[in-house]
């Protein structure tokens, strides 16, 4: 890199990398709803974990990638804490994401259940949201528009709290102890999930009201 490179703010590397970052994490989440929806249809879970673990691998390259440059760079178009909050926020939701996929293929889950997909589709919408909020840090005319985003994603991680709590109840009401551990940890996972949507929501906000 050279000097003119490193002085002058490399505003669309770092968008360009959140931009393929954000695609990678909804991504994830459409194939997460899918391998859900249809866990009992699917011939070879193990194949689709592994599919799912490519992905998850592609969203830490681009984290690298961010960070490299972060060290590269003097001058960046957002506050140096601000880009490594967001890639490690992002980075998280997919990681939960994956981990989610990988825990279900080790603990020989069977079936799925509403409350599996419920939460499986509420960090998807969560996601999009997220995607739309990351696509719009490039230029911010309107930083409403981004807060209205993220209050979305936090309201979505609300109702994913009554819905982990409501299949935990039911949960218990069954009689296998081993099943309650392993779906407990399924359902908890995917929470967890709308947790790090969240966190990435609350640093999307965190700059849209910096940097409007």
């Amino acid at each position: 890199m050279g000097i003119k490179e490193w002085v002058v703010p490399q505003d669309k590397v770092f968008f360009d990398l959140f931009d393929r970052m954000a695609r990678t994490v909804v991504s994830a989440a459409d194939m997460l709803v899918e391998f859900i929806e249809n866990f009992e249809k699917i011939e070879n879970i193990k194949e689709q974990c592994r599919t799912m673990k490519e992905i998850e691998h592609e969203g830490d390259e681009i984290a690298h990638q961010i960070y490299e440059q972060l060290n590269l760079t003097f001058i960046t178009p957002l506050e140096p804490e601000e880009i490594s909050r967001l890639a490690s926020a992002l980075d998280d939701i997919l990681d939960y994401i994956d981990g989610t996929m990988q825990q279900m293929y080790s603990y020989g889950i069977t079936a799925t259940d509403n409350s599996m997909i419920e939460l499986a589709k509420l960090i998807q919408l969560s996601v999009i949201e997220i995607e739309r909020a990351v696509n719009s840090i490039r230029n911010i005319k309107n930083p409403s528009q981004i807060e209205e985003r993220c209050i979305e994603v936090n309201r979505l991680e609300n109702v994913a709290d009554t819905v982990l709590g409501h299949a935990i109840m039911d949960l218990f009401r069954t009689g296998d102890a081993i099943t309650i551990i392993k779906l407990k940890d399924v359902y908890e996972n995917l929470e967890i999930a709308t947790d790090k949507c969240e966190d990435a929501a609350n640093v999307l906000s965190d700059i849209a009201i910096r940097h409007s």
